[in-house]
């Protein structure tokens, strides 16, 4: 028996997104599969105290070994989905579906003399129009009422179109207009079926004209005033539409494609491939491996090559669905033809279900290589050995458990902004992060990361020692043992001569640069080179993409004030602090307008002359609030 705490995922890993989720045992058998509406909220009502548990729920999670879960768009596909996996791996704790119970089609029997339309499950028969499947048999009856205004044709058994024909009577939904009643003869055969194939035509795709004239009604009856009315044709319309949703995980029947999905970084792929079989996904894998120098195109070259060359070589589908297209597409695919003995597509989807498939297996490519870095990072093991390999590359005494990473972010030299972040034992320390404005406004790197650099070490230096001055707050107080800077050697001699010059000797430094992913020392010529698989090239990269984030993020927040226009503008005599003050003073610019030329004297800055021309400027205008021109909201 085994205990779930020791495969249980972190609860920040799971997405909240709709899927399926699968445990296995330790043989790597499906043992159960399920779907949730979100996955995080059900996955983690499994690792609770195995005491609250049901007996046999208790008894599945303690006969697992791992758990894995698939993103999906909706709720239906997820339904889908597990119904496809059910049958694909029969677990052994699956109860749901285990009596062969397909899902419910509509139905048209166009092989009868006078066609009908119901709810099916179970095998096709010839003669018969099939539309689905669909994920609840009530939505398709509901559908059916509400089509039958529209297209009365018969949905009553055999024996009741018979009985109707023998008495001369129809059925309720004769008299209620919801069936033509071709069993008295109000219609003839050619006539109910061509409302029978009308009906077939809408439910193929041709439902616009009809939604739309259904939503005049309910306006027109709005507009008369006939509530009733409009809220029995909104229904109508709301129940067409959930009847009549897709899936992407259920393709035509005809269909058989695998579909790939890539998910990169600078080391690392993640690559997740559906098996699409008889139009139903009856398979999932998926793997992350390094990345190397190359291309995607060629990777996804190499990719259908070690897949297709090795044990799945007699399992090539007819289509084959990628992210980008291989290098040498038309070699890829006369190779993959001759393997399967017929013609072989490799495309990418643009369109359609296919398409939105492809994008479900993106996303869950994505969720791997994010549960991967976090897995990695997370790893105690991991981060000793990555910190061990720092201490042995760069030479350092003792291995840096505290590492600062600076970035600068600015377009062009505007809002030219550096960042700072701290790794502790190589997890980010959030609350230790710092922001800078960088005085200068230079679009010179260098020339920023020196600043910031300054900065922030001469607030270590400066600082008093411990003990001295208690009530100061803990503001840049611990020295970092190894300081990150993203680029190469220009950057790393531009950081290393600001801690000089502030008298800072006994911190190391290092550049990585984005290229190659090489890391610069201050006084080497050549470049560090780490292996691929290095744990320490893996912290680094970490540190500095942190850095870039957070960079990024502040230099978005700044330029979106920048770009902020307001009345204050373009008054001569009024720069920014004085706009400032007036805001701080009057809370308002619509304050500022209303106020008397005494009033605006009372501002610092703010002279007889300027409230002048500020109550000429303002006092005749109507209101113009702020407006960031980034996003058009308004501000004041």
């Amino acid at each position: 028996m085994a205990d779930p705490a020791t495969y249980r995922p972190a609860p920040g890993q799971i997405p909240t997104d709709p899927g399926v989720y699968r445990f296995r045992d330790q043989h790597g058998r499906v043992i159960y599969v399920g779907k949730a509406r979100s996955l995080r909220p059900r996955l983690t009502s499994y690792f609770q105290d195995l005491g609250a548990l049901h007996p046999r729920t208790r008894q599945m999670v303690t006969t697992g070994a791992s758990v894995e879960w698939t993103v999906v768009r909706n709720e239906v596909e997820a339904l889908q989905l597990e119904y496809s996996w059910i049958k694909e791996f029969d677990p052994r704790f699956n109860v749901k579906y285990r009596d062969d119970k397909s899902y419910p089609y509509l139905a048209v029997t166009m092989g009868e003399e006078f066609p009908r339309a119901q709810v099916m499950r179970g095998r096709k028969r010839p003669g018969t129009r099939y539309f689905g499947p669909y994920t609840h048999a009530w939505a398709i009856r509901e559908t059916l009422d509400t089509l039958l205004r529209v297209f009365p044709l018969r949905t009553c058994s055999n024996g009741v179109f018979r009985r109707a024909g023998q008495v001369g009577r129809p059925c309720l939904l004769g008299y209620i207009d919801k069936c033509s009643a071709p069993c008295v003869g109000r219609v003839s055969p050619e006539e109910h079926r061509e409302i029978a194939q009308d009906f077939c035509d809408f439910m193929a795709g041709d439902t616009q004209r009809f939604v739309r004239r259904l939503e005049r009604e309910m306006r027109a009856a709005a507009t008369a005033l006939d509530f009733e009315t409009a809220a029995r044709l909104r229904d109508d319309v709301g129940a067409l539409t959930r009847a009549l949703e897709r899936s992407a995980v259920v393709l035509p029947d005809a269909t058989d494609a695998d579909v790939y999905a890539l998910a990169d970084d600078e080391l690392e792929v993640a690559v997740q491939v559906f098996l699409v079989r008889g139009g139903r996904v009856r398979g999932q894998r998926g793997w992350v491996s390094e990345k190397g120098a190359e291309d995607l195109g060629s990777i996804v070259q190499h990719l259908l090559q070690q897949v297709y060359g090795g044990e799945h070589g007699d399992d090539v589908p007819r289509e084959v669905l990628v992210p980008v297209l291989p290098t040498d597409v038309e070699d890829v695919e006369e190779w993959l033809s001759g393997l399967r003995g017929s013609r072989v597509r490799v495309r990418v989807p643009q369109r359609g279900d296919k398409r939105t498939l492809a994008e479900t297996v993106h996303r869950n490519a994505e969720q791997a290589l994010a549960r991967h870095k976090v897995a990695r990072s997370g790893d105690l093991t991991l981060r000793s050995q990555a910190l061990q390999e720092l201490q042995e590359v760069l030479g350092l005494e003792e291995a840096p458990l505290r590492i600062e990473s600076f970035d600068i972010s600015h377009v062009q030299g505007s809002d030219v902004v550096g960042s700072m972040v701290v790794f502790e034992d190589g997890l980010a320390r959030k609350g230790e992060y710092r922001r800078f404005i960088v005085r200068q406004g230079t679009a010179d790197d260098t020339a920023a990361m020196h600043e910031v650099l300054t900065r922030r070490f001469r607030h270590l230096v400066d600082a008093p020692p411990a003990g001295q001055d208690d009530s100061r707050p803990a503001k840049f107080a611990y020295p970092p043992n190894l300081v990150v800077v993203d680029g190469g050697q220009p950057q790393v001699r531009a950081a290393q001569a600001a801690l000089l010059q502030v008298g800072v000797n006994d911190v190391a430094v290092v550049g990585l640069a984005k290229r190659l992913e090489e890391v610069w020392l201050p006084d080497e010529e050549f470049p560090v080179v780490l292996p691929r698989t290095s744990e320490a090239l893996y912290l680094l990269q970490r540190v500095r993409d942190e850095a870039h984030r957070f960079a990024n993020a502040f230099h978005r927040q700044r330029r979106s004030r920048s770009m902020t226009t307001s009345a204050l503008d373009g008054i001569p005599g009024l720069g920014p602090a004085r706009q400032q003050a007036l805001l701080r003073h009057f809370g308002s610019v619509r304050s500022v307008r209303a106020a008397t030329v005494e009033e605006l004297q009372e501002v610092p800055g703010v002279g007889p002359a300027l409230a002048e021309v500020l109550v000429e400027r303002l006092g005749g205008e109507e209101t113009t609030p702020a407006v960031n021109l980034s996003t058009g909201e308004v501000l004041d």
